[in-house]
């Protein structure tokens, strides 16, 4: 009688779990990364040098009915705040906190870059690409990409032409998270070969990933990898080739991705894990334990395990988020930051914008050694922001 109870108990946990796991999208990326947590860690001599990058899906024109005048205050916010508490901080290269601003093409405004770009010409971040598209094809979207990069280059600066090419030179975030028609019902996005699209007018670098629990998130999880797209089917990146030490460019896309796992020390009802996501806003401030699990997931380029990367992101322009990213909470974050992983002896911390952690992955990969500070510019050269009268 015990045995059968206990039977029943087990198997209602396991078709519990399983509810659950397919509810959240688990089954996408659970797979590698539990294949991932198994590896044996490899023995490291020397401090753990640590990239630190903030990137943002920067939208003033978020939620419905907004006014003109809200957009410029949620700007004004950042133009204002930012300064004064990310100034507070410096990591071991004497860099302050650097935000990436991936600003979306369909919500440009001259005068809301003016600002931003003050920001990214003081030293506090760089601007990036970010986009919005629905029902899209091929051509309109490489017009589309070509068109705003020399919009923002010509009007502020932003990025640096590649001398071979004659391209300008971006990282990408897909907006709703749909990454080359990832959505299963192909909305918010319907270009199968955007990732030949974004190699072909510039791009370097995707950084939309994790999604979870969205349908959209890629089964590898902690990675940093190539893919390589098939024009004629969506969601080429679900699988691609680790970047490591020794290899060298594969596919069409690097696809750079934030830590995504399990939070044990914050269950649902007390049982089940939080899913750890990289996003912070206020409901989810970047609080000690997931600083924790952030360095613990340890996305390395394979084979250079002292070098490690962290991409975590948000929405900066929700008023509800905006007290947690430009308060306590993120003066708190850096604080530990500093305290544990910039001791010198185990750990050495890097503040790096989107571009400087590319430039660093590609330096790793290449073989190179010692302080990775060397390498912020290592392949794509910082670009030169105007400044602006915005004030």
């Amino acid at each position: 009688m015990l045995f059968s109870t206990i039977s029943i108990i087990i198997f209602i946990g396991i078709v519990l779990t399983t509810l659950i796991i397919r509810k959240k999208q688990m089954h996408l990326w659970l797979g590698h990364y539990l294949k991932r947590k198994l590896k044996k860690t490899k023995h490291t001599v020397g401090p753990k040098h640590i990239m630190f990058c903030f990137v943002d899906h920067y939208e003033p024109m978020w939620g419905k009915d907004i006014s003109y005048e809200q957009e410029c205050a949620r700007v004004e916010r950042w133009h204002l705040d930012y300064p004064k508490v990310a100034s507070q901080f410096k990591d071991a290269d004497g860099c302050h906190p650097k935000h990436s601003f991936f600003y979306p093409e369909e919500e440009y405004r001259q005068e809301h870059l003016d600002k931003i770009t003050n920001l990214c010409a003081a030293g506090f971040g760089e601007i990036e690409i970010h986009l919005h598209h629905d029902n899209d094809t091929s051509d309109n979207l490489r017009k589309l990409l070509l068109r705003f990069t020399e919009t923002l280059h010509v009007n502020h600066g932003a990025f640096v032409r590649n001398e071979d090419t004659g391209l300008l030179q971006y990282t990408f975030i897909h907006g709703n998270w749909c990454l080359d028609n990832s959505r299963p019902d192909g909305k918010w996005c319907g270009v199968n070969d955007e990732l030949i699209v974004l190699k072909e007018t510039g791009c370097y670098a995707d950084l939309t990933f994790p999604s979870a629990p969205s349908d959209t998130q890629p089964a590898y999880a902690n990675e940093i990898y190539y893919a390589k797209d098939d024009p004629d089917q969506p969601k080429s990146h679900n699988k691609g080739k680790i970047v490591e030490v020794g290899g060298h460019n594969w596919g069409d896309m690097m696809l750079i991705t934030g830590p995504l796992g399990l939070n044990w020390k914050h269950r649902k009802k007390g049982i089940f894990p939080q899913i750890e996501n990289s996003d912070i806003r206020g409901s989810m401030p970047p609080t000690k334990d997931r600083i924790d699990l952030w360095v613990d997931t340890a996305i390395h380029v394979k084979n250079k395990e002292d070098w490690l990367f962290i991409k975590i992101h948000t929405h900066g322009t929700q008023e509800q988020d905006m007290d947690t990213l430009l308060g306590h909470p993120f003066e708190e974050m850096n604080q530990y930051l500093l305290e544990k992983y910039n001791d010198g002896d185990n750990y050495v911390l890097h503040y790096v914008s989107a571009r400087e952690m590319f430039n660093i992955i590609k330096a790793a990969e290449s073989g190179k050694n010692g302080n990775p500070n060397a390498y912020r510019d290592y392949q794509i050269p910082a670009p030169t922001y105007k400044n602006s009268s915005a004030g």
